[in-house]
């Protein structure tokens, strides 16, 4: 008898404490948003400071498509054209209709020597496409480029 009071005793103390809870406390591993990320990367960008810009557009890709653009425009500043023409294609994949992902995989292609066929592609279809005026120049620059080191002798 002992055992069964003991029993329903411990029995009402579980049920008494699963009624009544606890505030939580949630902890987030990284309290900024990808589009917080985002802009903190472009405000690094704009002061020089490539590496901390880098980092941010690193924790914004996977939610933030243009932290690609962004991220591929770094590793171009950088001299690395290999790793800004993957970027590009990644913000390609994520972004197909954006003109500037276009021009700028289009203008990484010309400056490798490579697929000059495709960068025409990708810069008409930029040019096709430009947002304003302003852009529809820079993006025929690139085309005209293109063109020029398309009909130039091999």
């Amino acid at each position: 008898m002992r055992g069964g009071i003991l029993g329903a005793l411990v029995l009402g103390l579980a049920l008494l404490a699963a009624g009544c809870s606890l505030p939580r406390i949630t902890v987030h591993d990284d309290p900024l948003s990808a589009d917080e990320h985002l802009r903190l990367g472009m405000a690094y960008e704009a002061k020089g400071d490539l590496d901390a810009a880098a980092a941010e557009y690193g924790k914004a890709m996977h939610r933030e498509p243009l932290a690609r653009l962004y991220l591929g425009n770094v590793f171009y500043a950088r001299g690395k054209l290999p790793e800004a023409e993957a970027e590009y294609r990644a913000a390609l994949e994520r972004l197909p209709g954006n003109p500037e992902v276009r021009n700028n995989l289009a203008w990484v292609l010309l400056k490798r020597g490579r697929a000059l066929e495709e960068a025409q592609a990708l810069a008409e279809a930029a040019v096709a496409a430009a947002p304003s005026e302003a852009a529809r120049k820079a993006y025929r620059d690139t085309l005209d480029a293109i063109r020029a080191a398309r009909a130039a002798p091999q």
